[in-house]
């Protein structure tokens, strides 16, 4: 796998990483469309060990729909937002697709939040439709 890498619009925050996405959704909750702008947000999660960062990062704190207390990291200069963690998965780290390099790496395999998402939605009906909370990247179900 070919170094993944990506930051923020004005440049100030660059990650990498070494690691493949462990899974890419497009995310219909009512928080991930603030972040969209009344859309879905398109997240690429990837194993937080080995994932770097340089550059200043503030935090917004929320607690998600499903119940997870959220952190939701943000280039204080230009305003992108481009990561997501959860608190009961430290392990995890959910990358903004649209923050990538090369955004063609992270090919979304579902719809989550489905339920949550409005009338006019465009949903790709050809990949799984989960209505919430799916269980956590490589759970058993």
């Amino acid at each position: 796998m070919a170094r993944i890498s990506g930051g923020c619009l004005c440049g100030a925050v660059r990650y990498e990483t070494d690691a493949a996405p462990l899974t890419v959704r497009y995310c219909w909750c009512r928080v991930c469309q603030y972040f969209a702008t009344g859309n879905a947000a398109v997240s690429a999660c990837f194993p937080s060990e080995g994932f770097s960062v340089s550059g200043d990062l503030r935090d917004f704190q929320s607690t998600a729909d499903s119940g997870n207390r959220m952190h939701r990291r943000f280039c204080p200069t230009c305003g992108t937002h481009l990561f997501s963690e959860a608190e009961a998965r430290p392990h995890l780290i959910f990358v903004r697709v649209g923050t990538l390099d090369r955004p063609e790496e992270a090919r979304p395999e579902a719809s989550i939040w489905t339920a949550s998402a409005p009338a006019w939605a465009c949903i790709d009906a050809s990949l799984p439709q989960i209505a919430g909370q799916p269980p956590p990247p490589g759970a058993r179900t």
